[in-house]
């Protein structure tokens, strides 16, 4: 579950307290600039868990970039809950793009990266999607609990 603090609910007193203060409440430059952000976890693929990588490449995680210019992401990593890791290779993500993460084989092109592996990553029911920087630095992380649905959009 994506954390950001524009979307908490301040109750008046708590705000009225933080203006007293002189606490700023305003967003941090990162947060008016953009980010790199998880924008998408596809955890249950269509159809059968065959390991077929057709199957595989359907279970994806989409990173977009909402900032206002194309960012490196070479280093950056993905890492499910129990500590599967994918590093990026160089690859450099456009101004307003997405770029899907597939669990399976294929040549890396305009939006898309693969992960190679020949077993899925992200559970069916539950699991933890977490993206850091080249630096280890946390950069976004969403959460789902669900079997109602194949996919949630952090």
């Amino acid at each position: 579950m994506r954390t950001n603090v524009l979307r908490t609910r301040m109750p008046a007193a708590a705000f009225a307290v933080a203006a007293s203060v002189g606490i700023a409440l305003l967003p941090t430059h990162a947060q008016a600039a953009g980010s790199i952000h998880l924008y998408k976890v596809y955890y249950d693929s269509p159809g059968s868990d065959t390991r077929s990588n057709t199957s595989l490449n359907a279970e994806y995680v989409q990173i977009k970039n909402s900032t206002s210019s194309a960012v490196q992401l070479k280093g950056y990593t993905l890492r499910d809950a129990t500590g599967y890791k994918f590093t990026f290779p160089s690859y450099k993500i456009g101004a307003g793009k997405t770029v899907k993460v597939h669990t399976g084989r294929g040549s890396t092109s305009a939006g898309h990266v693969y992960w190679g592996r020949g077993a899925y990553v992200w559970n069916n029911d539950k699991d933890t999607a977490t993206l850091r920087t080249a630096s280890g630095a946390f950069r976004d992380s969403c959460a789902y609990n669900s079997t109602r649905y194949d996919y949630k959009m952090c």
